[in-house]
């Protein structure tokens, strides 16, 4: 139990603060608490002793309107800063994943589920929000108005406190017990949490295969399955719970008994006063009044430390080094020298060494999975290369700071992604202190800014996630003038005209010819006369790199050879 706060506390980081004073304020709530007794001490008294003035009613009326009013203000500032410390602390957790996130190496994502990433970020992290810091607060809160309690008892009768001792220390005991038997299945529940979300992801995903093979009600086994894995866990862990919370009443309400029975049998046989009697019959129900509270934090301490557990999965993927220093270089020529990578045990570039200088364009060519990606995301540091090193502006990438990198540099993808926000928010995303003008001129440029001012709300549309309500070709022109008003001197395009109708043809070369212009480029493609006009066409095959120009590798590169005669013949196929 005791690890299993400390957990929590670790976790709470910069929300300790309000964690502590919110245990504080839990003492003085403990501090008002106990006023009720010495009220209820001066009723006693003035009873046993036939008192009829009116006095020991006003010390108990004011005692116990202090210990109300006490009580009510110590119990709002305390869940104030309890429920402070839950969302706060699950908010910069939050923050530190999505900029962890940024931090690993792109295979991460190939080879883990984004479901259970982001059911590790929402549902995993929502009980840690909800649960975190005030089952932190009611324990330890529990506890200390619980000792509060009892350091009294002494004063009144030693062995009272004897067995008001024992039962407490049976309680923890048999509590500890019960929590550390949780920790194979709060686990077990947090997996199956995070694993719903990632099913969930999966089958709205791919809705459309789903329906086009008539799959439905046939093709969600694993999402059934996976419920009912969450629901059998939380089952066995209430049915853990339950009879744990109901042994732990019997067990202080036996020593409630016992501390009546003796009491009484104190007076019998003339070894306690009449007036501690009846106070030690009314501390035995205080006493324990709140270590009972603490009941449902206890059984759900486990199942919060298993949430921790999941979210530390995050905190232990290796990140990419990004001890850098924000440079800027003077030129931008490409070196990469003897560069090596694998997937895993897979290689796919051996020993490759390419120059690409300064304002020219570089096509890479190759079969598919030849590497070409692999090699201009590298030049991006996606991944960091196995041995070998890229440097840009003669200094290696791994000098910069992902900041400073990055600013060199503009990807367009064959796959474009828009977030559901603003048109102009969308085009604004690499450079985010660009005003309405800017981005008007850089649509422009990229031959969108028609289209988008027929739309209703024109640059304030707000379109659907992953531009789902554009067409391909339209958000294409959309992650160019993106591009475009970064304005980076390095321009990636990862097969960016591959799945381009025609209609969207000639615009998308202008703005291609736009982005593009006075710029060193790095171009994945599969058109003929685009790799004609290029400066150098890398030719990648079975890890190694030969470069040259087109009449050159027709000649002397028999890959590139029959590269040329396939799209020679697929353009000339006609209906």
């Amino acid at each position: 139990m005791i690890e299993a706060l400390h957990r929590i506390f670790l976790f709470s980081g910069a929300e300790k603060k309000n964690i502590y004073r919110s245990i504080i304020v839990s003492f003085f709530r403990a501090c008002f608490s106990m006023l009720r007794i010495g009220a209820i001490y001066y009723i006693i008294v003035a009873l046993v002793e036939g008192d009829t003035s009116k006095q020991p009613a006003y010390y108990a009326f004011a005692l116990m309107l202090v210990s109300i009013l006490g009580n009510a203000i110590t119990r709002n500032v305390s869940l104030l800063q309890q429920t402070h410390a839950g969302f706060f602390m699950s908010a910069n957790k939050r923050m530190d994943i999505a900029d962890k996130l940024k931090r690993v190496p792109m295979g991460f994502f190939n080879d883990n589920n984004v479901g259970e990433i982001t059911g590790i970020t929402t549902t995993v992290m929502g009980t840690i929000e909800n649960l975190g810091a005030t089952v932190l607060v009611l324990v330890l809160g529990g506890l200390i108005n619980t000792v509060i309690f009892f350091l009294m008892i002494p004063f009144l009768d030693v062995r009272i406190a004897g067995v008001v001792l024992s039962g407490i220390v049976i309680y923890l005991v048999f509590t500890s017990s019960m929590e550390h038997r949780t920790r194979t299945l709060s686990p077990r529940r947090e997996k199956s949490k995070t694993m719903i979300v990632s099913e969930v992801l999966e089958n709205l995903q791919g809705m459309s295969v789903v329906k086009s093979f008539n799959l439905a009600g046939r093709g969600d086994d694993r999402l059934r399955k996976t419920i009912e894995e969450y629901r059998d866990s939380n089952m066995s862990l209430e049915k853990m719970f339950i009879p744990t919370t109901i042994i732990q009443n019997v067990i202080l309400g036996i020593f409630k008994m016992l501390i009546i029975f003796l009491s009484v049998y104190f007076y019998m046989d003339g070894s306690m006063d009449l007036i501690t009697t009846l106070i030690l019959i009314v501390v035995a129900y205080q006493v324990f009044a709140e270590i009972e509270q603490t009941d449902s934090g206890l059984s759900m301490l486990r199942v919060v430390t298993g949430s921790i557990d999941q979210v530390k999965k995050i905190d232990d993927i290796p990140k990419m080094d990004y001890i850098g220093e924000p440079h800027k270089p003077d030129t931008i020529d490409i070196n990469i020298r003897n560069v090596s990578f694998s997937y895993g045990d897979r290689e796919i570039l051996h020993n490759v060494s390419l120059n690409i200088p300064a304002g020219t364009m570089t096509a890479f060519v190759g079969p598919s999975g030849a590497g070409k990606t692999t090699l201009a995301l590298l030049i991006s540091r996606f991944w960091d290369v196995n041995s070998g090193s890229i440097n840009i502006g003669g200094r290696d990438i791994r000098e910069y700071t992902l900041e400073s990198l990055m600013s060199q540099i503009s990807i367009v993808f064959q796959n474009v992604y828009l977030f559901a926000d603003t048109i102009e928010n969308n085009i604004r995303f690499g450079c985010p202190d660009a005003g309405r003008d800017e981005v008007i001129k850089a649509a422009k440029m990229a031959c969108c800014h028609d289209f988008i001012e027929s739309l209703p709300l024109g640059y304030d549309t707000v379109i659907g996630e992953g531009g789902a309500t554009l067409s391909g070709g339209e958000k294409q022109r959309i992650s160019i003038a993106r591009a475009i008003l970064k304005d980076a001197p390095i321009i990636i395009l990862d097969e960016a005209t591959a799945n381009v109708d025609p209609e969207n043809e000639d615009k998308l070369k202008a703005a291609f010819d736009a982005l593009t212009l006075n710029k060193t480029v790095i171009m994945i493609a599969h058109r003929l006369e685009t790799i004609k006009n290029a400066d150098q066409i890398a030719v990648i095959s079975d890890g190694s790199v030969s470069t040259g120009k087109h009449s050159e590798l027709m000649k002397e590169n028999a890959i590139y050879g029959r590269f040329v005669h396939m799209r020679e013949q697929a353009a000339d196929w006609a209906i």
